[in-house]
């Protein structure tokens, strides 16, 4: 029965199927990991193959060298004739100079010492044709005391075997092939349903009356989607009509696309400006490793100036690929972070104590009070440190920070303030943007690399908290950290 005959019985057109067998994505993998299996059939058939041909030169030529010793002697009777047979070789004058491919000078260490000179030839008889099994002959042509030799042998029994060994690879692939067929396509169907379910559930909003989604709106969806990718990630789906359902669906695809493509060009800047920072002390170094090389040498005072540098400039790198890393892991979730509960205002006090051993050049006062949280200590630790850092940095010689631990209603909040150069009020929502600086030429004079306030913010937000900055320019700067505190069972 043709297909057409078929067709026209199951209500169904030609063109319907071969469309449905064109589109279908069962098919269409289906096929491609069928190719993908053919393809190492086919590369392991290759290699198969080579090692056999290599195994038959190799048994012929070690056969063919140790039949070498009988050359010159009567081969027609005894021992030698039994062994000949034996072995299927056959010892012959010839009656002109070798003709055949003589091994190069350079590989003749790789064959028997007794014919590695001699000249090869593999030869099919023509009466071969007329039998069932084809015979192959390899043969080596040689001079001995001046008159020449042949040495051939009879490989047909060896082909025989691989000829039927490979008889049965094929059979055995092609039937792994046809199961790999049907196993793939249930597999696929398998994993697919839910897809399918999904293009059903869409397919019957054609039956359900006035407003159905057309056939037409249904293929510029799919158009749309399909068009989409990481180049083109600001494309949107437009749904023209009054389809709810459809556009809900819409709605959601275009608000996933927005977030992708946000965390996209937030991605790709985060590259970019890490490329950026990296690049900037990699250059500082190589360019006094240069001076160095040069005449840097026999300078101590360059000399000195050089190693500074490289040594500033290799702790500036070294410290931002911590932050990277940090960021990285945080972003990643593999973040390893141990609740404990603690005294906020003692592990301040401890923050600060390092600080003024660190730095001399500025007032420090304080305010704590006791809060008890529960969070990783080394973690809101390290934030702490990093809010004093940007206020030694951002602060004149001479000037005050301040650092206060307090409770306001479920909250702890630690806060440090300075009366430094302050930000600009239109930088104010940017501060905690990865690499954002509200002065470039401050930031890098200061060592700076934008991804302190980063990790702070991680952090607190990981603690289930939120950061709080107020600031004026020339006035200075109030950053907090707010986290829950404990609240104890009489309150």
């Amino acid at each position: 029965m043709s297909l057409k005959m078929a067709n026209e019985k199951s209500g169904k057109p030609a063109g319907h199927i071969r469309d449905k067998i064109k589109f279908s994505i069962v098919f269409k993998l289906n096929a491609r990991l069928t190719l993908r299996l053919l393809g190492v059939f086919l590369v392991l058939d290759f290699f198969l193959c080579c090692a056999g041909v290599f195994a038959m030169t190799v048994y012929a030529e070690r056969t063919l060298a140790e039949a070498s010793v009988f050359i010159g002697e009567e081969t027609g009777q005894g021992k030698v004739k039994e062994w000949l047979d034996s072995t299927d070789c056959t010892i012959s004058p010839l009656k002109e100079n070798p003709k055949g491919i003589k091994v190069p000078q350079g590989l003749q260490q790789l064959f028997p010492q007794r014919t590695a000179s001699g000249a090869r030839n593999v030869s099919i008889p023509k009466s071969a044709s007329r039998n069932k099994i084809a015979q192959l002959f390899y043969s080596i042509e040689l001079e001995y005391n001046g008159s020449p030799y042949v040495l051939s042998i009879d490989l047909s029994w060896f082909m025989s075997i691989f000829r039927g060994f490979l008889l049965v690879l094929f059979i055995l692939e092609f039937l792994m092939l046809i199961r790999n067929i049907f196993l793939s396509g249930r597999i696929i169907r398998t994993t697919l349903r839910p897809i399918a379910e999904l293009a059903q559930t869409a397919q019957s909003l054609n039956t359900q009356g006035q407003g159905a989604f057309t056939p037409e709106e249904m293929k510029a969806l799919a158009g749309k989607l399909d068009g989409i990718n990481a180049a083109k990630l600001d494309t949107r789906i437009a749904i023209d009509g009054t389809q709810d359902e459809l556009k809900n669906l819409a709605h959601a695809i275009n608000g996933m696309l927005d977030r992708i493509n946000e965390s996209y060009r937030s991605q790709a800047r985060f590259v970019s400006d890490a490329s950026h920072e990296l690049r900037t002390p990699i250059s500082v170094i190589q360019g006094y490793a240069n001076l160095l090389d040069r005449w840097g040498k026999n300078d101590e005072k360059t000399l000195q100036e050089s190693i500074d540098a490289i040594k500033d400039e290799a702790a500036n790198m070294k410290g931002l690929v911590e932050q990277l890393l940090f960021l990285a892991r945080g972003d990643n979730n593999t973040m390893s972070i141990k609740m404990e509960q603690f005294d906020l205002s003692e592990l301040a006090q401890e923050v600060l104590k390092e600080a003024k051993m660190i730095d001399g050049g500025h007032e420090y006062s304080s305010s704590l009070s006791p809060v008890s949280v529960f969070a990783d200590a080394p973690l809101i630790k390290q934030a702490l440190r990093i809010l004093i850092d940007n206020a030694v940095k951002y602060t004149p010689s001479g000037g005050h920070i301040s650092i206060s631990v307090s409770r306001k209603e479920k909250h702890a909040w630690v806060t440090v303030q300075d009366d430094g150069i302050g930000i600009p009020p239109e930088a104010v929502p940017q501060v905690f943007e990865r690499f954002y600086r509200a002065d470039e030429s401050r930031a890098r004079s200061t060592g700076g690399t934008g991804l302190g306030l980063s990790i702070t913010k991680w952090i607190a937000q990981r603690h289930g908290g939120y950061m709080e900055v107020l600031s004026r320019e020339d006035v200075g700067t109030k950053l907090s950290i707010v986290i829950p505190a404990v609240i104890s069972g009489d309150e």
